[in-house]
């Protein structure tokens, strides 16, 4: 029996529109990296981008639980010794609304060229509007 490996002329993508409004931030990333990477499809196939394209609205109004909004912590380092710069979750949010699920779903994506193919199908808006509509993107409800 041979494997079957979907091919490029096989794959259709939809765009679904996600609302982060009041969502926990890491139940939500998992969801549109599961679409993005198309695992929700019967013919996955690994090493083929055959995902969705997926839409997040009110990406400023994502939440964490617990203490995580004031303990979260970015990092980053310049290359320099004592170069090591931080960031809490709040003042990212301050700073770029879209930074924490561009970042968390980026680290759920396969870490190679597919992988950076793939967050390229994820459109992020920090507020409700968005230039997708001529799209019709499924609304998706994620509890």
């Amino acid at each position: 029996m041979k494997t079957y490996i979907t091919k490029k002329s096989d794959i259709t993508k939809k765009w679904y529109l996600i609302d982060a409004n009041d969502k926990v931030l890491g139940r939500t990333v998992s969801k549109v990296a599961s679409l993005l990477r198309g695992k929700h499809k019967p013919n996955y196939t690994p090493s083929v981008d055959m995902g969705d394209n997926v839409i997040i609205i009110n990406a400023a109004k994502v939440k964490l639980t617990g203490n995580k909004p004031l303990n979260k912590k970015y990092y980053r380092h310049s290359g320099y010794p004592g170069g090591l710069k931080e960031r809490s979750f709040l003042d990212m949010m301050k700073r770029d609304p879209t930074f924490a699920i561009r970042n968390a779903v980026k680290g759920m994506l396969p870490h190679n060229r597919l992988g950076r193919k793939q967050l390229l199908h994820v459109k992020i808006y920090a507020g409700e509007d968005h230039p997708h509509q001529a799209q019709n993107p499924e609304i998706l409800e994620i509890s």
